[in-house]
């Protein structure tokens, strides 16, 4: 039945391999079930209601992605988005976070207009191939740069913007040994060695006080949606900046998705001979989906996770994998005492070997080629550098079409790109 509905022979992958990807990209992005809890309480909202929404939703939106798109990419509320929600739009805004959830609700009917219509699947057609490999390695270095910060190896500096860490803290050592560990797993050849670094790290960090036991119940019940359910607020409409909330959710969502479709796909060799990602339509809508699902429920937008990255690493290739990451997201409803217990000093050293996988599309880039390196380059700078995968994009298309541009290269630029960079560029006039 599993071989039927994933086609795992055709897609050189086994049950093992999946189920072992599923749960190595559960383990590297089971922190948002505790973060985004957090950063969404900071709006007013019941922490316990938004981990539950958070679940729910993702849940929905992972299984629509394994059965329809059959893709090796798990899905969750998007980091930097629900920072936008809280931070931007509640409190410096002033909305109240009931409005805050209804933008997020229109941009996700609009999403789905744009899947249906396959307009997010002609934006990613419309994406030069080179600036495909250049989104995953940039992608590569922003994982890896969060790793990094992460273990405290890497720490902000007013001077210099950044700097090394106390080299001294057991939670760094414990990181770089993790890093190590892993290292020489994959040197042998030791089938999971993702998930096994994080397991090891993880009792390792016991004694050393890292690694935190919970102390009881663990097993509950999920807390209750009742405060989050369907709490729109649509007098959202009588602000006048709404257009514009509305779009920031919309644009940034649609570029994060792009680029961590792209990158996850590139490294899974998944992109066909013209760089398309397969079944894009199918996966964009399920992305579509979880984010309305996401605001009916009670949570910020839902978009597709780089952490996936680490379940192709060790295996995954189809959307089984993803329904294994579902399935520990709907056993985590119950165990949730159990998430304090993997430290970011075990998640932390998986990123940064992700990060170092995601490099090697740049193998495939003709650095001699202007016309490639200059966009490709700026993609791949600007991600870590300005922690957002969306700015490193529209600044990697802004540089291709203005280099074809001036050099009198105008006709090989797609007209779908010309559109693009013209939104782009109304977007930061305004």
């Amino acid at each position: 039945m599993l071989e039927k509905i994933f086609r795992l022979r055709e897609n050189n992958s086994n049950i093992r391999n999946e189920i072992i990807g599923g749960l190595t990209t559960f383990m590297t992005m089971a922190y948002i079930l505790a973060v985004n809890p957090q950063i969404l309480s900071d709006a007013g909202m019941d922490k316990g209601a938004v981990f539950t929404a958070t679940i729910l939703s993702s849940v929905i939106a992972m299984i629509f992605m394994s059965l329809m798109a059959n893709l090796p990419i798990a899905l969750a509320p998007g980091m930097g988005l629900n920072a936008f929600f809280t931070y931007t739009v509640v409190n410096a805004m002033g909305y109240s976070w009931q409005m805050a959830l209804t933008a997020v609700f229109i941009e996700g009917i609009l999403f789905i207009i744009m899947s249906l219509l396959n307009i997010r699947e002609v934006i990613i057609k419309s994406i030069p191939i080179n600036l495909k490999y250049a989104i995953s390695v940039g992608i590569g270095l922003f994982i890896a740069l969060i790793g990094l910060k992460n273990t405290g190896f890497i720490v902000g500096d007013p001077d210099t913007l950044l700097k090394m860490g106390n080299t001294a803290e057991p939670q760094v050592l414990l990181s770089m040994a993790g890093i190590i560990l892993i290292g020489v797993m994959l040197i042998f050849r030791i089938k999971g060695a993702l998930i096994l670094g994080i397991l090891i790290i993880t009792v390792i960090g016991i004694p050393l006080g890292i690694t935190h036991l919970p102390e009881k119940n663990l097993i509950s019940m999920p807390p209750s949606l009742k405060s989050s359910f369907f709490a729109f607020d649509f007098s959202l409409f009588t602000r006048p900046d709404v257009i514009s909330i509305v779009f920031t959710f919309l644009f940034v969502d649609v570029f994060d998705t792009v680029g961590t479709l792209v990158g996850v796909c590139s490294k899974a060799k998944m992109l066909d001979e013209k760089g398309n990602v397969p079944r894009a339509k199918q996966a964009l809508l399920a992305d579509a989906i979880g984010t309305t699902v996401g605001a009916v429920f009670g949570t910020s937008t839902v978009t597709s996770y780089i952490e996936s990255a680490a379940g192709v690493s060790a295996g995954s290739r189809t959307g089984l994998s993803t329904l294994v990451v579902a399935i520990l997201f709907i056993i985590a409803l119950f165990l949730y005492p159990l998430f304090g217990m993997i430290p970011g000093a075990a998640t932390a050293p998986v990123l940064v070997i992700v990060g170092l996988f995601m490099i090697s599309p740049i193998q495939s880039v003709n650095l001699d080629d202007y016309y490639e390196a200059i966009p490709v380059f700026l993609t791949m700078i600007i991600m870590p550098l300005t922690l957002s995968i969306s700015e490193g994009i529209i600044f990697g298309i802004l540089s291709f079409v203005a280099l074809k541009i001036l050099t009198g290269k105008w006709r090989q630029v797609s007209v779908v790109l010309y559109i693009l960079s013209v939104i782009l560029v109304i977007k930061f006039i305004l």
